[in-house]
């Protein structure tokens, strides 16, 4: 009799033991009691083979040297606060696929009587043991669902990769552009704070009249406003941009020049071409269509929730005379009344609505790469137009200054000429800035190589359409 209790506490400790193995421990995890910002770009390091983009893996970054707007855009994937945030919800994404596997504990139930009156001669007890059948049969079914949302996770995160590397080359456009249009404005207020000095001068000796005087301190003055407004705009540009790499406000970060094959776009026919394998380049369209799938999966689930739920096990009792049974216990739940059509109907229309908001966005994604070509078509020519008046311009005002010279040109009609050459340049940068967003815009409204373990589905098994 000792030995077999004794035997029976071991087989219990062993069990016991057992499961505390396959516990998981408590560990604290305090929240950061400072800003993450970093004051510039010495000592941070990036990994080029975890870009989202080829040519941003062939890249490198040396923060001992002017970025380029491609280095931009990798320190901005790299250091996102948004983005870091957003993989830490991919790890979210990750566990919850692990628990889509897992199957559900049996259940242990233990009734045990004691003895306290009347003829019998020991105490009763009964053991039960059940287990839930419905979760292995769906098993394969929340694995392939939770495959395909942590696929759509993986899309999504993919894509905000993309329009973070978007955003940062669309600020150093605008950094660059406007220190070009910053040093046009500043050479149309020298000129027309000098003409408004010979001006004042002038009817000072009685040589100019007070309208013409007026006249030329509302042009100082408007000059002087737009370089206040194009300050105000790049202070804003300059802070979005430490923002995005995550670095303080007062950050200095020295850029390089923009070159011709900085950003480089394929040709308009060839992008018209592509646009047929739009929906497998863009990752926004593929995280979509991971997730119709893992909602096919949903459904197929609700209908098999139409049937019986079914439980089995085994109990083992002894009576208080020392009869023992062994039974075998089944458990099924009748779908009279219910029968799960609501939940089916619930994830049908879902399933419905994940589609018609894939086909929205597959329409608005082809219709935004046939506008931003149209865009792009429309600015370069207004560009190249803008160049060509500027080129006669600059003949007009050499010519003019010899005119000038020899005293043939008054000085008011010269000035006029300067500001306007001066004006149409401005012109030019701006209409040079909006082509070199546009392209910016497309490079991403395109798509491009998607990694391919995101963009083939794995092969499910194949059902009848529910």
């Amino acid at each position: 009799m000792i030995p077999r209790m004794l035997k029976s506490r071991g087989l219990g400790g062993l069990l016991a033991l057992s499961c505390l193995a396959g516990c998981a421990s408590y560990s604290p995890a305090p929240l950061a009691g400072a800003p993450d910002l970093a004051p510039g770009l010495a000592g941070i390091t990036v990994d080029p083979a975890a870009m989202p983009l080829p040519a941003l893996r062939r890249h490198m970054v040396d923060p001992a040297r002017p970025l380029d707007v491609d280095a931009v855009a990798m320190v901005a994937v790299a250091r996102n606060p948004e983005l870091k945030a957003a993989r830490a919800q991919h790890g979210v994404a990750v566990a919850e696929a692990f628990t889509a596997g897992l199957l559900p504990n049996p259940q242990l139930s233990v009734d045990y009587g004691f003895l306290t009156s009347g003829p019998a001669v020991m105490d009763a007890f009964t053991l039960g043991l059940m287990q839930d059948v419905m979760p292995f049969l769906t098993r394969s079914s929340r694995k392939d669902a939770a495959a395909a949302t942590l696929r759509g996770a993986e899309l999504d995160l993919l894509w905000q990769e993309w329009q973070v590397v978007s955003q940062a080359r669309l600020l150093v456009v605008r950094a660059q552009a406007f220190e070009r249009q910053h040093a046009v404005l500043e050479a149309n207020r020298a000129l027309f704070a000098d003409r408004y000095r010979r001006t004042s001068t002038a009817m000072g000796r009685g040589d100019q009249t007070l309208p013409n005087v007026v006249s030329d301190l509302a042009a100082l003055n408007g000059v002087e406003t737009q370089l206040h407004d194009l300050e105000q705009q790049a202070l804003r540009n300059r802070m979005d941009l430490n923002a995005l790499l995550g670095l303080t406000p007062t950050a200095s970060l020295a850029l390089a020049p923009l070159t011709a094959g900085d950003l480089p776009l394929p040709p308009a026919d060839r992008i018209q071409a592509d646009l047929p394998q739009l929906a497998g380049r863009r990752p926004d369209l593929l995280a979509l269509k991971a997730g119709y799938q893992a909602q096919e999966e949903a459904v197929w689930q609700a209908v098999l929730g139409q049937f019986p739920a079914l439980s089995i096990g085994s109990n083992r009792a002894r009576d208080t005379s020392n009869v023992k049974t062994q039974s075998l216990a089944l458990s099924i739940s009748l779908p009279l009344f219910d029968g799960n059509q609501g939940a089916i109907a619930v994830q049908r229309a879902t399933r419905e609505q994940l589609r018609q908001d894939y086909q929205a966005r597959l329409d608005a994604a082809m219709a935004g790469v046939g506008q931003g070509l149209l865009a792009l078509d429309q600015l370069e020519a207004q560009a190249r137009a803008t160049s060509d008046s500027i080129t006669t311009l600059e003949r007009a005002a050499a010519d003019a200054d010899a005119a000038f010279r020899a005293g043939s040109l008054d000085e008011r009609t010269f000035a006029d000429l300067q500001g306007a050459l001066l004006s149409r340049r401005l012109e030019a940068l701006k209409l040079d800035q909006a082509v070199q967003e546009q392209r910016v815009d497309l490079m991403t409204l395109i798509g491009g190589d998607v990694p391919e373990n995101l963009n083939t589905a794995p092969a499910a098994t194949k059902k009848a359409t529910p």
